[in-house]
């Protein structure tokens, strides 16, 4: 049994600390129930998180990096029978271009305008992760 004496405030989540106590909930054979009462919050505080962390806002404010190669222009695609992230980079117009495209491993292409904001850009790249 707990006893409060004083006035009792509301506490001050942060979004590593959620998204570390939503990841115990993504392991196999766990109770929702267990997770809430182990972590001392509430069942609807906790499908809250779970459905903030799938519409994409709650995200680690931790820096991520990936890789980058900043390359002049992209290598025109040697066979037009499959459409590579470089053959739709060669049917761009010639003048100046004011996107951000980021070409990842898997071919996968994400163009964005230089404008784009940090946290719409984050959401989409936290949901071709993912």
């Amino acid at each position: 049994m707990e006893i409060i004496t004083g006035v009792e405030r509301r506490r001050n989540w942060r979004p590593e600390d959620k998204l570390r106590i939503l990841a115990e909930l993504d392991e196999p054979g766990v109770k929702f129930v267990d997770v809430a009462r182990r972590n001392e919050v509430s069942r609807g505080l906790l499908w809250q998180w779970r459905d903030a962390r799938r519409r994409g806002t709650l995200v680690a404010e931790e820096a991520t990096f990936m890789a980058v190669r900043v390359v002049p222009e992209l290598p025109v695609a040697a066979s037009p029978a499959e459409p590579t992230a470089s053959s739709f980079a060669a049917d761009a117009p010639v003048e100046r271009d004011e996107r951000i495209e980021i070409v990842l491993p898997d071919g996968t292409a994400v163009r964005v305008l230089e404008t784009v904001g940090t946290a719409a850009l984050r959401r989409v790249l936290s949901t071709l992760r993912g």
